[in-house]
């Protein structure tokens, strides 16, 4: 795969057992961690602090399935346990394991539809393009 410059919808896709089933325009991601501080007796300050669970939280916005999954019959509120596939110039970023959380569209007279879908995903990986 070579890639040079920013990603576009092409290179920002849907995956469901290997296959592309759809392409993302655009989307945002917000990943957190919870953590816990460690105190001990008489200390102002914790001591420590210990790391928990993360969480992964991408919006996405106008998706388009590909011709096969059309064909295949893909509703998008059927999906589960999909990837999300980040080609970037340098390293290609998976979201595995996901959710959709929400889905939404936004429709105006004469505009064109903006269709947004939350998904949140078990995990994240990194890996050289």
């Amino acid at each position: 795969m070579n890639i040079s410059g920013f990603p576009t919808s092409s290179d920002i896709y849907l995956e469901v057992d290997g296959k592309k089933v759809a392409v993302v325009q655009s989307y945002t991601a917000r990943s957190s961690r919870t953590s816990q501080t460690v105190e001990a007796f008489g200390e102002d300050e914790p001591v420590a602090t210990i790391p928990g669970q993360r969480s992964h939280v991408i919006e996405l916005t106008r998706l388009y399935a590909t011709d096969e999954a059309i064909r295949d019959g893909l509703n998008f509120h059927d999906l589960e346990d999909f990837s999300l596939v980040i080609c970037k110039p340098d390293r290609k970023i998976i979201y595995s394991g996901c959710q959709w959380s929400a889905i939404g569209e936004t429709g105006a007279l004469g505009a064109m539809v903006v269709e947004k879908i939350t998904i949140m995903a078990a995990r994240r990986i990194e890996t050289a393009a």
